[in-house]
């Protein structure tokens, strides 16, 4: 399979542009396109900052950092007809992403492949709005996508063997390692063991039985864990995990799912976790 020269990337958040820096620092030139245009200012300032920081640590050479640089164009739409394949990574918000989708069938090339950065949502669904759902697939990428080594590849129902080949290259060729998840199903793999890992920490200090500290260090020491459930809770955004929890409950109809009552004050009042300032724990600005 040949290497993939010219990826699009819808949506400019934290995803998204974690995904375009990987993406060029591979060599692969990327069209990075959000409806906003502050968006992608935003998100290339980003970049280039994280990129500094590697730079200030030798990670990387400063060659290394303009090249990726360079790699990366804002783009509209339009261009995204000469993509070979296009990751959407937008909010976590089924429509949203039906109406990207939609888009994206109508206006690029027959060929190109169409995937969606989602954490839980069904690849079936958003594939049944094209025209095209054999070439629709699930690249679940961790965050920060350029550090994380895991993709998870998700099978729409009708996903061709080719796509699911072809997101197996692409993710090689960005020093990624791949798990496929056979069947649509909520939340894939690691949403759906993750989440209620989050649910019972959350409980737990509902409950009084224990400080955020606590449950933490206890995780941490006593299963061997990086990072605390609710300090992760916090780094992936507390709003995305209610929106996950409440997508998985709808689905199954499970109280593994139901989200507390605690996550729900935090996110109604803004507190959103790191990127907020303020979720389980406090976080002093940058």
């Amino acid at each position: 399979m040949e290497t993939v020269k010219t990826l699009g990337v819808v949506g400019a958040g934290t995803m998204g542009a974690g995904i375009a820096q990987l993406a060029a620092r591979n060599n692969i030139h990327v069209l990075l396109y959000d409806n906003q245009t502050d968006a992608v200012k935003s998100g290339l300032a980003k970049i280039r900052q994280r990129l500094t920081r590697a730079l200030d640590r030798e990670q990387i050479s400063r060659s290394d950092m303009e090249r990726t640089m360079d790699n990366i164009e804002e783009s509209s739409l339009e261009k995204f007809r000469d993509a070979e394949v296009v990751i959407e990574a937008v909010v976590e918000v089924m429509e949203v992403k039906k109406s990207v989708f939609r888009q994206l069938s109508d206006l690029v090339a027959p060929s190109t492949i169409l995937a969606t950065n989602t954490s839980s949502f069904s690849i079936t669904e958003l594939a049944g709005v094209t025209q095209r759902p054999e070439s629709v697939i699930g690249m679940h990428f961790f965050n920060p996508a350029p550090v994380m080594k895991l993709v998870e590849l998700v099978r729409g129902e009708d996903t061709a063997d080719r796509t699911v080949e072809f997101a197996q290259h692409l993710a090689a060729q960005m020093n990624k390692e791949t798990v496929v998840v056979r069947k649509d199903t909520p939340g894939f793999i690691v949403n759906r063991i993750l989440m209620p890992l989050f649910i019972e920490a959350m409980r737990i200090l509902e409950e009084g039985v224990a400080t955020q500290e606590d449950i933490d260090k206890a995780v941490k020491l006593g299963l061997n864990h990086p990072m605390g459930p609710l300090t992760l809770a916090d780094f992936t955004g507390l709003d995305v995990d209610l929106e996950v929890m409440d997508y998985l409950y709808n689905e199954f109809h499970d109280d593994r799912f139901a989200a507390p009552q605690v996550l729900r004050r935090l996110v109604r009042a803004g507190h959103v976790g790191k990127k907020s300032g303020r979720g389980f724990y406090h976080y002093a600005p940058k």
